[in-house]
């Protein structure tokens, strides 16, 4: 059988023996009465990887990111964020069902940044017939900006004109240490300004589930009532805790070769003419198919046994990950190359 290679998300990953190991071996507690010891052990190096004082284990990116929205706000108050970002496209609407919260979209740039003026024009005062603007949400990389990693000055720039206004700032940081490693900076440099973040460890990092959101201690004791609140109290985690350390350990410093297997497959994608893929910074290539139909190429591919998602009406999206090796790439360019002909254009 033709082996898949499986270039969707890096969700997919599967852990490996050694994490396998880790988890069994875990010692655990329940994090609930907050007597995990690997949970506690994950948090604390979470916290230092991220520059705050202290960190919160957590199901799942969206609800990290929900979980920080509830912490910041009240209901019926006012958050900025991106048009293009994951918490406004792809979180169900969470902030305005759950967090009860009016969102005010703003621009997103190529580059995933956001102009600070529009910031300042946009945040609002509360007032008797306005709601109050009351955090700046980023996001860093950003997803549908082709995995872009946002700058520190872009960053610390938002930051400061949210602050200005009085608005706190949450950094998604599902894949910010994948924007580290591009940026030749530490995750806790990129989050300086900012009053939370969030990182994902079943991305990039290669863990079966779990994120991380980092703040200060008032913050993530605010946010760890909105867990449990939500249904995010786990009891003992540790095992799921202990991928997280195993990853931490050893994933983080071979992310750059995600990044130099996804500018090779772009390249290859470009010079096969029916793909005009981006420059990825990053893990994430998306291409626009300028021949042929996006769902006729995404079949071919499946056939050829390589998985990609749509992105767009004439666009795909395909991520590396530590599951996807240098030779992956040249066997699923090969393939590709393949089809040309065989995909009606």
């Amino acid at each position: 059988m033709t082996r898949v290679i499986d270039l969707r998300s890096d969700t997919v990953t599967r852990p490996s023996e050694g994490m396998r190991q880790a988890m069994a071996a875990a010692e655990v507690g329940d994090d609930v009465f907050g007597d995990d010891p690997t949970v506690i052990e994950l948090e604390r190096r979470a916290a230092g990887l991220s520059g705050k004082a202290a960190a919160l284990f957590l199901p799942s990116g969206t609800m990290a990111n929900l979980v920080a929205v509830m912490s910041h706000t009240r209901p019926g108050d006012e958050i900025l964020l991106g048009d293009q970002s994951h918490i406004f496209q792809y979180e169900l609407g969470g902030a305005a069902r759950l967090a009860g919260t009016m969102t005010g979209t703003l621009t997103n740039f190529d580059d995933g940044s956001l102009d600070p003026d529009q910031v300042l024009a946009a945040a609002r005062t509360e007032n008797l017939h306005s709601p109050g603007s009351t955090l700046l949400c980023l996001e860093n990389t950003h997803n549908r900006c082709g995995g872009a990693a946002v700058s520190k000055k872009a960053t610390d720039s938002l930051a400061e004109a949210a602050h200005s206004r009085g608005l706190s700032v949450h950094l998604d940081g599902a894949r910010i240490f994948n924007a580290a490693a591009a940026l030749g900076i530490s995750a806790a440099a990129l989050a300086e300004n900012c009053d939370s973040v969030s990182f994902c460890l079943s991305k990039g990092l290669g863990c079966p589930v779990g994120s991380v959101l980092c703040g200060s201690p008032e913050f993530i004791s605010i946010a760890r009532r909105n867990r449990k609140m939500l249904g995010g109290g786990m009891r003992q985690a540790g095992i799921l805790a202990a991928a997280g350390i195993y990853a931490i350990d050893r994933n983080l410093q071979r992310l750059a070769a995600d990044h130099e297997n996804a500018r090779l497959l772009a390249d290859g994608l470009r010079e096969l003419g029916p793909f005009r893929p981006n420059t990825p910074q990053t893990n994430i290539v998306v291409a626009d198919v300028v021949a042929g139909r996006l769902n006729d190429w995404l079949a071919a591919f499946e056939r050829e046994g390589i998985l990609a998602v749509a992105f767009g009406p004439q666009r795909m999206r395909l991520v590396t990950h530590l599951d996807v090796a240098r030779a992956d790439i040249d066997e699923a360019l090969s393939r590709i190359q393949r089809m040309i002909g065989a995909v009606p254009v």
